[in-house]
C-alpha cells in the first residue's frame, strides 16, 4: 500500500501527564529531532477549539521533519487537522467509518495479542497493525500482555506494517525489532528521558 511505504521506525505517543503544556511542543521536536518518524497525538477527552489548534501545528511540525502525524481515536479531529491518519482501537470508532472519513489517509489498528484480529483488519483495509503491551506498561498497566513470538508470526503471515507498543525502552526494543516490529511505539522512555533527543536517536539506530 503507498500509505504504508513511511510506516518504519521511532514512533512516539504523546501523554499529557508526562508532558508538561509548556514544553509539549519542545519535546516533540525533540523527539523528532533525534529520529522519530512518526508522532500520535492520544488524548482521550473530546475534542476541542484548542485540541484542533495544537493537532494543526503538530501536523505543520511533522511535515518540517518528513515525518507522520497520526491522531488517536479522533477521527473527525485527524479530518479536521490535515492529519497522515488516525490510531484506532476496538472501542473507537469502527474501521469502515474512519475509512469513508479519512479516504487515502493512513488508519492503524491496535490488535492487543490477537493475530485473527489483526488478519480481519488487514483484508478490511488497515495500512498497519499494533500488537502489545509487550512489557509492562506504565502508562497501561493491566493491558493484555502479548509474546514476541508472536510478531515472527505476524511477520511470516502478514503485508501490512506492524508496529509493537506495551512497555517499550530502549533496552528491550531490539528484541522487538528482530522478531519483525516495523514500528516501535514509545511513551514513557521518551518523555521521562533526561536528553529527548539523545533517547530518540537511540531507538532510530535500531532501524539503521
Amino acid at each position: 500500500m503507498t500509505a504504508s511505504r513511511g510506516l518504519r521506525g521511532l514512533y512516539v505517543i504523546t501523554d499529557t501527564h508526562l508532558m508538561p503544556e509548556e514544553r509539549f511542543l519542545s519535546m516533540v521536536s525533540e523527539a523528532l529531532d533525534g529520529g522519530a518518524r512518526l508522532v500520535q497525538l492520544r488524548e482521550k477527552r473530546a475534542p476541542d477549539n484548542d485540541m484542533l489548534e495544537l493537532a494543526v501545528t503538530l501536523r505543520r511540525l511533522c511535515d518540517e521533519y518528513d515525518a507522520m502525524f497520526i491522531v488517536n481515536d479522533h477521527v473527525d479531529l485527524a479530518v479536521s487537522c490535515n492529519a497522515h491518519g488516525v490510531h484506532i482501537g476496538e472501542d473507537d470508532s469502527d474501521l469502515a467509518h474512519a475509512r469513508a472519513l479519512m479516504k487515502t489517509g493512513i488508519i492503524g489498528v491496535s490488535c492487543y495479542n490477537d493475530l485473527h484480529r489483526a488478519k480481519a483488519m488487514e483484508r478490511a483495509g488497515a495500512d498497519y497493525v499494533a500488537f502489545g503491551s509487550f512489557f509492562p506498561s506504565p502508562t497501561k498497566p493491566d493491558a493484555r500482555r502479548a509474546e514476541v513470538s508472536l510478531l515472527e508470526q505476524a511477520r511470516e503471515e502478514l503485508q501490512v506494517p506492524i508496529c509493537a507498543i506495551g512497555g517499550v525502552t530502549v533496552d528491550n526494543a531490539r528484541d522487538l525489532v528482530m522478531a519483525g516490529a516495523d514500528m516501535v511505539a514509545v511513551i514513557s522512555d521518551i518523555w521521562r528521558a533526561q536528553d529527548i533527543c539523545q533517547q530518540a536517536m537511540r531507538f532510530a539506530a535500531l532501524y539503521q
